[in-house]
């Protein structure tokens, strides 16, 4: 079971906090599809973003700031970092994909993280970064196949079982007209799929239910919120098909491995690194560093939790969703007797996002601790030992998937 926490522990004589990675999503972002291509599923246009689609927008970076001064309060509170002063600084690495919209979130963060300081955020290459778009490439027919599979197991009404979600979408598209193209399935199937063999109506609905919720975590109101249509309660309902999509096309273990190996082998190098104190090929900065942060994308959570069958459930959202600013915090620990690991994750709920409220250990965001499959061996506040962890991870890590050189008993493949 997982233990649902209301704030981060306070700092005792026991355990102490060594080292953590945070793998976080960017900050809140416009549409990915243009206007022209959106406006086919809706009677009325959307709205404009003013930054150009999939940016992070000026509401999304204010509150990636609130993020990073979070995560501020945590690491003084822990004495991990300074209250004053920018000593720590050199202590911190922030790697970001290469995107604008999780450069800008990453460097939002580290403003927060370090106000005044120096510290530099390092993005990743322009097109196809490795790190968080995966090494090497998955093979088709095997993708199709480990989908097909999922699908399978959930039966021939994964989609009819939500079709209430898909008339709450199109109403909210609609209001009751005519649009271009309709997002809900006349029929019971069969349907054209996708590349991956996911039906092209849940695909579809899955961006269209995302971006609505993009619009209420910018903060938007009146007409330009869902064309008036949408609430906190239908908002929750359609995002049952964006969770369904992504749980197929993110967490199925085989999609999640190729996508996620190359990610999980450096974060897993520097968590031993951290914990040794000596140098790790591979490891993302040095020994003696204090926090490693990832500015990635909710795809990147998704395949972390399917390749380590890691669950959370948070309220006003869907289980297993991955807003904008979520993260997961890898973390190690100091005990009396030897080092344990804690995995958690965090996310500021809608409303906090929508509304730019300040974080702090009096209103957190949501925080969830995780339990991880495979690993044993309490270390305290349902921890783990460090090796067990360890172990876990190694284990999950496909090699064909990775561009690091691991010693062959420390992957599964």
């Amino acid at each position: 079971m997982a233990a649902w926490l209301t704030a981060w522990p306070a700092p005792a004589a026991g355990p102490s906090l060594k080292y953590a990675v945070i793998v976080i999503r960017h900050g809140v972002r416009s549409p990915t599809w243009d206007a022209g291509r959106l406006n086919q599923y809706s009677a009325a246009p959307w709205p404009s973003w003013g930054v150009l689609p999939g940016e992070l927008t000026p509401h999304g970076r204010s509150q990636m700031k609130l993020v990073g001064a979070y995560y501020r309060q945590w690491l003084v509170g822990e004495r991990v970092f300074d209250a004053t002063g920018c000593r720590d600084s050199s202590r911190v690495v922030i790697r970001s994909d290469g995107e604008q919209r999780t450069r800008e979130s990453a460097r939002a963060l580290a403003e927060s993280l370090l106000p005044g300081c120096d510290v530099a955020v390092q993005p990743g290459p322009e097109g196809r970064d490795p790190l968080f778009s995966g090494f090497g490439k998955a093979d088709p027919l095997e993708a199709q196949e480990a989908v097909r599979e999922r699908m399978a197991t959930m039966g021939a009404t994964a989609l009819a079982t939500r079709r209430s979600a898909f008339q709450a979408l199109r109403l909210i598209l609609t209001a009751g007209r005519t649009a271009p193209l309709s997002v809900l399935p006349e029929t019971a199937g069969p349907f054209e799929t996708d590349p991956l063999g996911i039906p092209k109506p849940l695909t579809t609905a899955s961006t269209l239910s995302e971006n609505l919720l993009l619009e209420y975590t910018e903060g938007m109101r009146g007409a330009a919120l869902g064309w008036g249509q949408l609430t906190r309660e239908n908002l929750f309902e359609i995002l049952g098909l964006h969770t369904l999509y992504a749980d197929l096309a993110r967490r199925t273990s085989y999609l999640a491995r190729a996508r996620g190996s190359n990610l999980l082998a450096h974060i897993l190098c520097s968590l031993e690194q951290a914990e040794s104190g000596k140098p790790v090929p591979g490891a993302l900065g040095r020994p003696g560093d204090a926090l490693l942060v990832l500015s990635g994308h909710d795809t990147n959570l998704s395949n972390l939790s399917g390749m380590l069958g890691l669950a959370w459930n948070v309220p006003a959202y869907q289980p297993d969703d991955v807003p904008p600013s979520s993260a997961l915090v890898f973390s190690i620990w100091q005990g009396r007797g030897s080092d344990f690991a804690r995995l958690e994750f965090v996310a500021a709920s809608p409303d906090q996002i929508r509304n730019l409220e300040p974080l702090t250990s009096e209103r957190p965001p949501l925080r969830q601790e995780i339990s991880v499959p495979g690993c044993v061996g309490a270390g305290g506040s349902d921890g783990c030992a460090w090796p067990a962890l360890r172990l876990v991870l190694r284990k999950a890590i496909d090699l064909r998937f990775t561009e690091l050189t691991m010693p062959p008993d420390t992957v599964s493949k």
